[in-house]
């Protein structure tokens, strides 16, 4: 366990420096203006869409509200959730989140969006299994890299171990098919792995033979190369293949340094395709321009600089288990804002990934709070007098 060379004075030992808080206030400042931000930019892109089709322009607003509201309330459970009982589920949920990739396949009880079979039917609900599961993968990864660290770091066999299971797990969400997923995925599991000391030589060989594997799917399959010619010259066909990328590249230029204004987007009035889900970085780039847009990345940066903070504690503190759970929150929620950000300034090809936290959808919503949420408690838990070392514990006596 990490030892601090020197013992913390009493003075240190205060709620001043936060060692008493009972949780991370710039943290939860961010989550909570992300959340608000986010029901703000549902509202102003979703009014269109939801008068034509349901005749009540808040419809959108109220559903995520309510996905809100699950999701806040999955924050305060998982504040109150010792890790010990995550890492004792780690292989449980993993075999969970392959049974849901599984039920979703079976005709009759997934359920056909768009060309895509992603949601399990619930009644009036659905699951999109690929949600869920990204929370599996995480704790499952961070368990096993507790229990074979010293295999992943120095044999071949403990890292591989790990990468068929993400194999395994990849190949179910293409059959749905689900790219992007499949993409955020292999990036945060890899991420997770060279965080636990996976060698250079190792990592980079498995991030070259992953990138070549993702790019190969994606030229052999026609949609996925259609979508990459797109990506290349979206001008080309701006009215059919190139449509969705042209028609949010004309949102940012619309957007100049400070915006239209909010509500006063002109893209999202029937021109830009899922401007309530996919693209409503698009209009809010429109509406706040360039100064809001920094802000925003700047508040999603901090967000995952925070939770590498926070796993960088946890792992001096011999938190393992705490420490590659943060890293992989902070991984999987950076690169999928990466990407969708990617994917509207048109430097990414189009994926069907949400910006979390931020685009309508209930299970992305939830989960994301969930996962956030644990974050909150690695925090806690690392602030705990018991968990401190000797010598701290002595002068808080």
């Amino acid at each position: 366990m990490y030892r601090p060379q020197q013992a913390i004075p009493r003075s240190h030992i205060s709620a001043t420096n936060g060692l008493f808080r009972p949780y991370d206030a710039w943290l939860m400042t961010v989550i909570f203006l992300l959340l608000g931000l986010g029901l703000v930019m549902v509202a102003s892109s979703s009014m269109a869409i939801a008068d034509r089709q349901f005749h009540e322009p808040l419809h959108y607003f109220w559903r995520q509200m309510f996905s809100v509201a699950i999701g806040m309330s999955f924050i305060i459970a998982a504040l109150k959730i010792p890790l010990s009982v995550w890492e004792f589920l780690s292989v449980p949920l993993l075999v969970l989140g392959l049974l849901l990739l599984i039920l979703v396949l079976i005709p009759g009880v997934g359920r056909e969006v768009n060309g895509s079979t992603r949601w399990i039917s619930m009644g009036s609900l659905a699951l999109q299994a690929s949600e869920p599961v990204k929370l599996c993968v995480i704790v499952y990864l961070a368990g096993y890299m507790v229990r074979h660290g010293e295999q992943v770091r120095n044999n071949f066999a403990g890292f591989i171990r790990p990468i068929c299971v993400l194999t395994i797990v990849a190949g179910l969400l293409l059959l749905e098919p689900d790219y992007g997923s499949c993409v955020v995925l292999f990036a945060t599991a890899l991420g997770m792995l060279f965080m636990g000391g996976v060698p250079l030589g190792r990592f980079f060989a498995w991030v070259l033979t992953a990138v070549v594997v993702l790019a190969s799917l994606a030229i052999l399959s026609p949609y996925r190369l259609q979508r990459l010619m797109s990506f290349v010259d979206p001008w080309q066909d701006p009215f059919n293949s190139g449509f969705q990328l042209t028609q949010a590249l004309i949102a940012f230029g619309r957007g100049d340094w400070f915006g239209v204004g909010l509500g006063s987007s002109v893209q999202k009035l029937f021109y830009l395709p899922e401007a309530h889900t996919d693209f409503v970085f698009s209009v809010f780039a429109e509406e706040f321009g360039l100064m809001g847009t920094t802000i925003l990345i700047l508040l999603f940066s901090f967000l995952v600089w925070r939770a590498f903070v926070i796993g960088h504690i946890a792992e001096r503190m011999g938190k393992l288990f705490a420490a590659y759970l943060a890293y992989g929150i902070g991984l999987i929620i950076g690169v999928q804002v990466f990407i969708n950000m990617g994917v509207n300034l048109g430097v990414l090809p189009t994926k069907g990934l949400t910006l979390p936290l931020l685009s309508y959808g209930g299970n992305s919503m939830i989960i994301t709070c969930l996962l956030l949420g644990i974050l909150l408690r690695v925090e806690v838990e690392n602030r705990q007098i018991k968990r401190l070392p000797d010598e701290t514990k002595c002068y808080a006596e």
